[in-house]
């Protein structure tokens, strides 16, 4: 029966011929993880640009190794860089850190992890200001448009009233100027000599008439009033639309 010391020495001696076969990791684990097909598969597309490829080979590459650090470190830059999915770069990245810890991507995937946690945040922060600023920019469009109109509304009343304003007064200096008729006396001799004493004078006749346009007048119903003809009423008020009579307009009444 073997002594205590001898039961020692050989399992030492065991234990370091499993160390020697490589049954524990050593620092060319890194080494084989970067030669599993997925893996190689995955940097060979990263190389040609085809980033969805890419990621797709390095996730089969966790599937065929579930603690490959290469393959978690390549997926966190992928989403990282080309992804914009810090969330899922900051797991691949911490999965990373965990598997190696003083890897030789170890400070490159603490950096970025701060970095990813930053964009993060802001992206979180900035989300309902975002929002809230696009309601109350819709809500200033659609009231900007209301105004508009209201306004483009409000131009084209004044417009319409400046120019019937415009229209009442020509009319009333018309009316201002009394309508002369002038009898002449055709036996008078172009020298004037032997004319009597009315030949050539002006004679007042007959001057025009105002009237007020009331509710329910029409220009029909204003000419038989004043025992005109309706022609002669229009041509009396050239800027009058017939079809359009509004309650105060002052019309001329021609005489009849």
């Amino acid at each position: 029966m073997k002594s205590p010391a001898q039961i020692l020495l050989i399992v030492s001696l065991a234990i370091g011929c499993l160390g020697l076969a490589g049954c524990f990791p050593t620092s060319s684990s890194q080494g084989d993880e970067e030669k599993e097909p997925h893996f190689l598969e995955g940097k060979s597309r990263l190389q040609a640009m085809d980033y969805a490829g890419a990621i797709e080979s390095f996730e089969r590459a966790l599937e065929a190794n579930p603690r490959s650090a290469a393959a978690h470190f390549e997926l966190g830059w992928l989403y990282d860089q080309r992804e914009t999915d810090p969330a899922t770069a900051i797991y691949h990245y911490q999965s990373y850190l965990k598997l190696h810890p003083e890897g030789e991507q170890a400070e490159r995937a603490k950096s970025r992890i701060s970095a990813c946690k930053q964009e993060l945040a802001r992206t979180i922060a900035l989300a309902p200001v975002t929002q809230g600023l696009q309601r109350d920019f819709d809500q200033l469009t659609e009231e900007n448009k209301r105004l508009k109109e209201e306004v483009e509304r409000w131009r084209a009343f004044y417009t319409a009233r400046n120019a019937a304003q415009s229209n009442s007064v020509q009319t009333a200096a018309r009316q201002s100027q009394p309508v002369v008729l002038v009898a002449v006396n055709q036996n008078a001799t172009p020298s004037g000599g032997g004319s009597s004493a009315n030949s050539g004078s002006a004679q007042p006749v007959a001057a025009a008439r105002s009237y007020t346009v009331k509710s329910g007048d029409t220009p029909a119903a204003i000419a038989r009033k004043y025992g005109v003809k309706l022609d002669a009423l229009m041509a009396a008020n050239p800027r009058v639309d017939a079809r359009r009579l509004q309650i105060g307009q002052a019309l001329t009444i021609p005489a009849p």
